[in-house]
């Protein structure tokens, strides 16, 4: 299996557990970091397909920490392997959104299931359309998801508005929101599916686009909050 893979683990025994199982399932190139800093040296030199970060590293910085840094500035998909089972670790963990979860003590069987299916959700992401095409009077109009600060349902259609314009479509929220979502949509009220990247602020139940509110819908207020970092 031709990929690069990232283990950062600050307990060697593991680390080197964790090695003999990824070479054992065919991985060819694989780094270890036993520290948080060692992992950052590693991120700069070297482009990985994926990484394996242990979440109770030792020292300043765990590896909810790390999973956030390789958000911002270096973006690979990873997996967070962990004995922890508390609500706000786990709440944390879900913020930086990882591919899957290795719990400890592990066995080999469950190393290479999650190996597995990450590579497979890997390649589905890599499949995803770079833009979506939309039909108005002139034909079909390229609209990246990027672009769309949010999606409202209207009456049997829906409503896509972006920065410069706005489309009516004959598809359901559902249908838009199930498409959608990968790229990092939420839906926020039965009538409202907003791009999470695109928010101006939130304040008193409302998301805004600039100087548009959004309304939070109850149902999914809590839903919605949890999934907010707060520094």
């Amino acid at each position: 299996m031709k990929k690069s893979v990232l283990v950062v683990e600050d307990e060697p025994l593991i680390a080197d557990d964790l090695l003999f199982h990824l070479e054992d399932i065919g991985i060819d190139h694989i780094e270890v970091a036993l520290k948080y800093e060692q992992a950052l040296e590693k991120l700069k030199d070297h482009q990985f397909d994926l990484a394996l970060l242990d979440v109770n590293l030792s020292g300043n910085h765990d590896g909810i920490d790390l999973a956030s840094f390789i958000n911002r500035q270096q973006p690979i998909p990873f997996i967070f392997v962990t004995s922890y089972y508390d609500q706000d670790t786990l709440s944390r963990a879900k913020q930086t959104n990882p591919l899957a979860y290795i719990l400890k003590p592990f066995d080999k069987r469950e190393v290479t299931v999650n190996i597995e299916m990450a590579f497979h959700k890997i390649a589905l992401q890599q499949q995803r359309p770079q833009q979506f095409y939309i039909r108005d009077k002139e034909g079909l109009l390229p609209v990246k998801p990027d672009e769309i600060l949010y999606v409202e349902a209207f009456d049997n259609y829906a409503k896509v508005i972006t920065h410069a314009n706005s489309h009516i479509v004959s598809h359901t929220l559902k249908s838009i929101e199930d498409k959608l979502i990968p790229y990092g949509f939420d839906r926020i009220h039965k009538s409202y599916l907003i791009n999470t990247g695109k928010i101006s602020r939130i304040s008193e139940g409302f998301v805004f686009f600039e100087e548009i509110p959004i309304p939070i819908g109850r149902a999914y207020r809590a839903s919605f909050m949890s999934n907010i970092a707060l520094l």
